[in-house]
This record gives structure tokens, C-alpha cells and sequence, in this order.
């Protein structure tokens, strides 16, 4: 499995409704994780999810994001081909006024060496 290291200036976005089908993706999204827009919006956005991940990660960021807090931590996608790319993202929660429903901003930057280490063997214990 081929692994995509994100650049420093690399930064992913999207948007998703309350279900997180995404709404949004920009184009550092789209590059790193292969897809074109047409074939984000309006799929899940665990289009991207990657095996390693454990669902308690999930579990716990749709937990605050629906209390209303922001979110961060690392995560493992994967990507069209197979690949994958690790993050560090932070949702927002946040209502759409255009949409008039809640929706959920993704900003996903480049973690260090270290921190991936790190959140790799904190998932090791969560399966």
C-alpha cells in the first residue's frame, strides 16, 4: 500500500450534512485522495475511511461534533488506488444558513512523523 505524505502547505476541506454525506470537498482533497468532485458529493465522506481506523475514533467525533464542540485528532484515509495519507483534522460543527440545516466543516493539515507514530499506537489499542 503506497502512502501519500502530505505536503506542509497541503490543506483538505469539506463539508458534510448531519449524516456526512459530503456537501463540499476542495481541491487539495480531491488531488490527495483521488477522486474528482462528482465523485464526493453526495457520497458518504467514509468514502475515504481506511481499515486501520478504529470506529471509536468515528464514534467519538460524531459524539462532539453533535454536542456542538469542535473536534480534533489523527486520521488515516485511504485513497482511490489504495494508498493512504494520515491528518490532523478539526470539525467544526456549524449550521448552513443557505442550507438551513447543520452541517459539519472538515480542515485537515500535514501531522509530523511523530504524531502519526503516536495516534498509530493509541488506535492499536482501540479496535
Amino acid at each position: 500500500m503506497k502512502e501519500y505524505v502530505l505536503k506542509s502547505d497541503d490543506f483538505l476541506v469539506s463539508q458534510t450534512d448531519a449524516k456526512g454525506i459530503i456537501l463540499f470537498a476542495n481541491d487539495d482533497f480531491c488531488k490527495i485522495a483521488g477522486y474528482t468532485i462528482d465523485e464526493l458529493v453526495g457520497k458518504p465522506h467514509n468514502i475515504v475511511r481506511h481499515r486501520d481506523m478504529p470506529k471509536a475514533a468515528f464514534k467519538d467525533l460524531w459524539e462532539t461534533v453533535k454536542s456542538g464542540k469542535i473536534w480534533t485528532g489523527y486520521v488515516k484515509n485511504s485513497t482511490k488506488d489504495g494508498g493512504f495519507y494520515w491528518v490532523y483534522a478539526t470539525v467544526y460543527p456549524m449550521y448552513d444558513e443557505t442550507r438551513q440545516a447543520q452541517t459539519y466543516l472538515s480542515c485537515r493539515r500535514k501531522p509530523s512523523s511523530q504524531e502519526i507514530q503516536e495516534a498509530e499506537a493509541l488506535y492499536k489499542t482501540l479496535r
